[in-house]
């Protein structure tokens, strides 16, 4: 195998590289700095984490799923009206799926009529469009909002927690179950979330169901004449927060998962378990301030980005781009772009013919010896064999080379 050592930062620019005789033809591309890049980069200095009054807590970036912070984060607990984040979810599935329309109007059962805790304050019997139960459900955090919109889509409570439990497990939400759709504890039974699953449940409905997201950040909801304020009082306090959902109940205590975007990095945190509705704001900013004033979201690659040139053997042409196919980003301390380093790992001698998007090797990053990202390179063009001519010359050139290099 061969390896090439590259700047992570060569976004747009392609590196030079020498040549150099090692078993056959061994290839080694130098290291390429920019002019703003130092030979020598300062080392991040973080503080430890903050101490996080809660039960059970969690910060992620969003665009990486890079886990910043987490506390007991795998702890099955009862999530409250954090529940209707799901809710929510499959609604909004049901909607992408043409199933539902913002415009449908849903029927107002007793039920739903009758349900205690936060309220959307809907009329038995009447009628009310689906997008004004979305925010009933998502601002105002209406238990009667939320079995409303779930008997109208699967025909009870019950059968909606079942989809529930379904888009559970297709996200991969190992700690999760539902038995209702508001999140209110019984005697008997109360829903399961951890922090890690709300984590990924929050960035799939930023990421998924990105038109609809802003309803998080609505600061308040009139329904039937009555104003009522969005329960996350972040969205006041911090310009950068956007979303997303309180909870409380005796058996969760005071809960917040909140999202919050600055200089292109967005963050979402999960707090559970605080003592007072005070507290989970709190709590909440002392792990978005440390995740925004220490960590950068970092664009690694752009997608189809070519990152070097190699020879090839026995082709119709003497060389082939190599590349990675999707773009790539990770999350870094704040200013250690330029510390980071790359190497791309293929065969010291590449033969014809080559398919297009053909896996040549693979690209490794790191930062203090730590692996940062790792994925396959891939041939840029296809790469037909060559006449016998040209065959026959790049064997002796290779049977030569292999005489001569030991």
């Amino acid at each position: 195998m061969s390896y090439f050592s590259i700047s992570p930062r060569a976004i747009s620019t392609r590196p030079n590289y020498s040549t150099t005789r090692k078993r056959g033809l061994s290839w080694l591309m130098a290291v390429v700095m920019f002019a703003s890049n130092l030979s020598f980069a300062a080392p991040a200095i973080i503080p430890r984490p903050p101490e996080i009054a809660g039960t059970s807590y969690i910060l992620i970036d969003a665009k990486t799923g890079h886990i910043l912070i987490e506390e007991n984060a795998d702890e099955a607990l009862p999530p409250a009206s954090l529940t209707k984040i799901m809710t929510a979810y499959v609604a909004t599935e049901e909607i992408l799926n043409g199933n539902l329309a913002l415009t449908d109007e849903v029927h107002i059962s007793e039920k739903a009529w009758r349900m205690e805790g936060s309220k959307m304050f809907v009329g038995v019997d009447t009628m009310v469009e689906v997008e004004d139960l979305l925010r009933g459900i998502i601002i105002q955090s209406g238990n009667d909002a939320s079995v409303a919109i779930a008997e109208h889509i699967a025909g009870s409570e019950e059968a909606f927690a079942d989809m529930m439990n379904q888009y559970a497990e297709v996200l991969g939400l190992s700690q999760s179950f539902f038995m209702n759709v508001s999140g209110l504890d019984t005697e008997l039974y109360y829903n399961t979330m951890s922090a890690r699953d709300l984590a990924v449940l929050a960035q799939a409905t930023i990421n998924k169901h990105a038109q609809f997201y802003p309803l998080y950040a609505e600061r308040e909801f009139t329904y039937n004449g009555i104003r009522q304020p969005n329960r996350n009082t972040l969205l006041f306090r911090d310009r950068n927060v956007d979303g997303m959902k309180t909870g409380w109940t005796d058996a969760a205590g005071y809960c917040l998962v909140a999202s919050a975007e600055r200089d292109g990095m967005r963050l979402i945190s999960v707090v559970m378990g605080t003592a007072s509705e005070e507290a989970r704001a709190i709590e909440t900013q002392k792990l978005l301030t440390y995740g925004f004033r220490y960590y950068e979201t970092h664009k690694l690659y752009d997608s189809n980005q070519v990152l070097t040139n190699v020879p090839v053997f026995s082709g119709e042409q003497n060389s082939v781009d190599l590349g990675i196919e999707e773009e790539v980003y990770i999350t870094i301390p704040r200013g250690q772009a330029e510390a980071m380093t790359a190497t791309v790992d293929v065969d010291e001698v590449i033969r014809a013919p080559l398919s297009d998007r053909q896996i040549m090797g693979e690209v490794r990053v790191v930062l203090d010896n730590n692996i940062l990202y790792q994925g396959n390179v891939v041939s840029m063009q296809a790469v037909e064999q060559g006449g016998f001519l040209k065959r026959f010359v790049d064997w002796i050139t290779l049977l030569f080379s292999s005489m001569f290099s030991g």
